[in-house]
């Protein structure tokens, strides 16, 4: 699955407007040498399209829970295992909801219920979605997993909202994501 030393990210895109940013944000991870694997979730594929996302990656997009990897291996225990940081981004109310109870009904919530990789949300949703006390018990349930996030912004929203909710800048997202792999090699450079 993987290219010898390039970092591996799974980056997964949920059913959010924001998803069309994670076609940027795919471009500057693979601008990066990153091994990007993405998988789009049936709501997320409503906003944009796997051809947009293989094209940018250069490599299949993931959308079925029930796609055979190599040798009948199931290819979202292959992604889970092989990812050095599972990335959300957009990460959907819906998407923190599922995490957070470890539902795993989609190749998503399936990777994030098996990877031991380090998990980063990047969340992208309408202000009173994001500050609703449910999302915000499934933020601190995430986090005390130890889950990572970058965002939300404040600003305008696609609904013409104002306040938090935007997806984080793509620049925000690599920085934390450059962090996240410099913390997991020092880790596998230990003894």
């Amino acid at each position: 699955m993987a290219e010898k030393g390039n970092p591996r990210i799974v980056l997964g895109v949920t059913g959010s407007i924001a998803a069309f940013r994670a076609a940027d944000l795919a471009s500057a991870m693979v601008q990066e040498g990153w091994e990007v694997h993405a998988i789009l979730t049936p709501d997320g594929a409503r906003f944009i399209t796997p051809l947009t996302l293989a094209a940018l990656t250069h490599r299949p997009v993931h959308t079925s829970l029930w796609e055979e990897g190599e040798g009948g291996r199931m290819t979202h225990l292959d992604l889970a295992g092989a990812a050095d940081v599972v990335v959300v981004a957009p990460a959907s109310a819906d998407c923190l909801a599922r995490a957070a109870h470890g539902m795993a009904g989609d190749v998503l919530g399936a990777v994030l219920l098996a990877t031991r990789a380090p998990i980063l949300f990047v969340p992208a949703m309408n202000s009173h979605m994001w500050q609703h006390p449910a999302t915000q018990a499934n933020v601190e349930i995430l986090k005390s997993r130890g889950a990572r996030w970058v965002g939300p912004s404040e600003g305008r929203l696609a609904c013409g909202v104002e306040g938090p909710g935007r997806m984080a800048s793509i620049p925000e997202v690599l920085k934390t994501l450059s962090g996240l792999l410099k913390k997991g090699q020092s880790r596998r450079k230990q003894p």
